[in-house]
């Protein structure tokens, strides 16, 4: 009896590590940390998009009409558009008969709102003299403004565009408190295209980054436990192979969007200002690719199914012995 209370014991020591998510030898040392850290990158994603929820509504009309005022006296913008949520989907709140759409190639169109405005026509004064105008009044004002960026076109006067013209667009970025500005300021001339368009946008709220790295950080922890124990559990059964290639299915349609995405994204943010850093989920390439993320979840869950059956075979299999 004491020999077999101490090996119990031995056990049972050995047990938590089992629990813990120690992968097994052979694929899993490979896929159970990337599946890890992948799980921990979509649950910070995910906690972070819940922080977003913190943040102050976009401006209103009377808050978007003072600062237009400020930054483009004189311009004749028309009717403030104020959007329908904090998020939209081609400009409407997200709602199920918009899921169709992400899941289906356009979830890229699942974007931060913004309040705004425009000026038809041609430009009463010359382009250049618009967006000095616009940058001093906005810094009297307290807010920061960004170098200004100039992009280079042509433009058709007819059909046929037997005459092009050069255009040029500038675009103005502004910030001040968690107010963010964007202006496209053009030199074209059409009567039914704008010459001045404007976004006013809030920037991320405070909470977003600790909750975004917290949720990181828990995320990749249960992903190790998780993943790590469906290895343990099918080690040395039939059940593996199928076990390994699934969660390894899983594994490259969750890291595919990431690689393709977040190098662009990074030049992006090099190339130019920005007021504020893109969503934590863009950079993962979500919800662009959240077909790739649901096969890829589906290939995960059975195979989690697949090694939670793997003791009870196991135990069927002593029985019969």
């Amino acid at each position: 009896m004491p020999g077999t209370d101490t090996s119990a014991a031995r056990r049972f020591g050995r047990l938590p590590l089992h629990r813990l998510g120690r992968p097994a030898t052979g694929a899993a040392v490979a896929w159970v940390p990337l599946a890890a850290i992948i799980c921990g990158l979509f649950t910070g994603a995910l906690v972070s998009r819940t922080a977003w929820e913190t943040s102050r509504p976009q401006p209103d009309r009377a808050e978007a009409g003072a600062v237009l005022a400020t930054a483009f006296p004189g311009h004749s913008l028309g009717e403030i558009d104020t959007p329908p949520a904090l998020f939209v989907v081609y400009g409407h709140a997200l709602r199920l008969t918009t899921v169709k759409t992400l899941v289906l190639g356009d979830g890229g169109e699942y974007q931060e709102s913004a309040t705004s405005a425009a000026a038809l026509g041609a430009p009463p004064v010359p382009a250049e003299q618009i967006v000095a105008v616009a940058r001093q009044r906005l810094t009297g004002a307290g807010w920061q403004v960004y170098d200004p960026q100039v992009t280079e076109g042509t433009t058709c006067a007819d059909k046929t565009c037997a005459t092009p013209r050069a255009i040029t667009d500038t675009t103005v970025l502004a910030r001040r408190g968690d107010t963010i500005l964007n202006a496209s300021v053009s030199s074209q001339t059409a009567v039914d295209v704008p010459y001045l368009s404007i976004e006013l946008r809030r920037a991320p709220p405070p909470l977003v980054v600790p909750a975004g790295v917290l949720g990181t950080l828990l995320g990749a922890v249960a992903g190790w436990w998780v993943f790590g124990w469906a290895s343990r559990r099918t080690e040395g059964r039939r059940r593996r192979g199928t076990v390994n290639v699934l969660a390894g299915v899983a594994v490259v349609l969750w890291w595919l969007p990431v690689l393709l995405a977040a190098p662009q994204l990074l030049r992006h943010h090099l190339g130019e200002p920005h007021p504020a850093w893109h969503p934590f989920w863009e950079w993962l390439g979500q919800p662009a690719a959240s077909l790739l993320f649901l096969v890829g979840a589906l290939c995960a869950l059975l195979a989690l199914g697949l090694a939670a059956g793997a003791r009870r075979d196991a135990r069927s299999e002593a029985q019969v012995d």
